[in-house]
């Protein structure tokens, strides 16, 4: 069955705004994972708050692929669930877990900074497309994102 989408939005709005979120989708799982796999390996003296920085992290950014998910959907696109689509679509790199703690924290810095410009790019096509509600989700991903790599960069010492 097919049906039609009301939302206001041309189907080739909706799909334009879907690509968008699927490479943010990629972005933040590609973070996810990564983040994940560093909570578990993180070690030092400043272990079990690294431990804990990274699980509320990790946390809120699980929660998050699913809202992202959900959205392409509603757009009345499939979103990507295949890993090979997932590196495809975004140019974040798996973790080392052979790096010490400020490499880790380091990378993953600079990995949130990538996907604040992802989300950046794809809320601009949003907007331009007239579609609120993913400008609404990607104002909200950039506030977390921003947030994280600001504790992270925090945590390194820097401003």
């Amino acid at each position: 069955m097919t049906a039609t989408i009301h939302t206001g939005l041309t189907r080739s709005e909706r799909s334009t705004v879907a690509q968008e979120l699927s490479k943010v989708l990629a972005d933040s799982f590609a973070v996810y994972m990564k983040t994940h796999g560093y909570h578990w390996n993180v070690r030092g003296p400043e272990f079990f708050t690294l431990h804990t920085l990274l699980e509320q992290q990790y946390r809120d950014i699980w929660a998050a692929l699913d809202e992202i998910a959900e959205r392409i959907r509603a757009l009345g696109e499939f979103a990507p669930q295949a890993h090979s689509t997932f590196a495809n679509l975004t140019s974040i790199q798996d973790g080392d877990p052979d790096k010490d703690a400020p490499a880790m924290l380091k990378e993953l810095m600079q990995d949130h900074e990538t996907l604040i410009a992802t989300a950046r790019a794809a809320l601009t096509v949003a907007d331009d497309e007239g579609d609120d509600v993913s400008v609404d989700l990607l104002t909200q991903r950039l506030s977390a994102h921003e947030k994280f790599a600001w504790m992270l960069r925090s945590t390194l010492g820097g401003r």
